[in-house]
């Protein structure tokens, strides 16, 4: 599949073939799926906690005899029905994480980027050069290359020029900018472009091609 390699101004300057493993590579919903409940599942803390019976306050005197007084016999303050008393079947810690397979999760991520190469959502940029950290510079580029849409821009390297770019979108709400190595589901996903600069394509082969 070829695409136009755009520059900041977005103005064409000539095009590059994706590579087909990584942007026509067969979709597979299903899979998609199962890697993103995944990721959900796996941010999750797991820390919400209630008190059952042995945990709460009180309780040690039986309220009232238990025969005599007309009413159901009881046993403990604590008990659920109380008001106050222990809680039934509420939540504790626990962990919430699901394991998935290396090469399956990166059949899902495959299979997200052809979804986003097949409608026309992959823009590669020749050179993705920020003078210096400014929003506003960062802001005037991803106009001229996606317009108003949210954009996931992947960087192919930890080096200057990312802490840089990285810098320059930290309050632009509709924008991440993530290493390539980075990639995630849930991200190709919740943004509509995704911002690649040439070299990335290279660092993207080398991690899930």
């Amino acid at each position: 599949m070829k695409v136009d390699v755009l520059d900041l101004k977005g103005n064409k300057v000539r095009e590059v073939e994706l590579p087909a493993g990584l942007f026509e590579a067969p979709v597979n919903v299903d899979l998609m799926h199962q890697a993103y409940v995944r990721q959900m599942a796996n941010a999750r803390l797991g820390t919400h906690d209630t008190k059952v019976r042995s945990e709460v306050a009180g309780g040690g005197k039986k309220p009232w005899k238990q025969k005599g007084t007309g009413r159901a016999r009881q046993g403990s303050r604590r008990a659920a029905q109380w008001v106050g008393g222990g809680r039934i079947h509420t939540p504790h810690p626990r962990s919430y994480e699901q394991r998935m397979p290396k090469k399956m999760r990166q059949a899902a991520l495959r299979s997200a980027l052809s979804v986003k190469a097949a409608e026309a959502s992959i823009v590669v940029v020749d050179e993705l050069n920020i003078e210096e950290p400014k929003t506003r510079l960062m802001v005037e580029a991803l106009v001229k290359l996606v317009g108003e849409s949210t954009a996931l821009v992947l960087m192919p390297a930890k080096d200057q020029n990312y802490d840089t770019v990285m810098r320059s979108a930290n309050n632009i709400d509709n924008a991440k900018v993530l290493l390539a190595s980075y990639l995630n589901i849930r991200d190709v996903m919740n943004f509509e472009k995704v911002v690649l600069p040439v070299k990335t394509i290279d660092a993207l082969v080398a991690h899930f091609g």
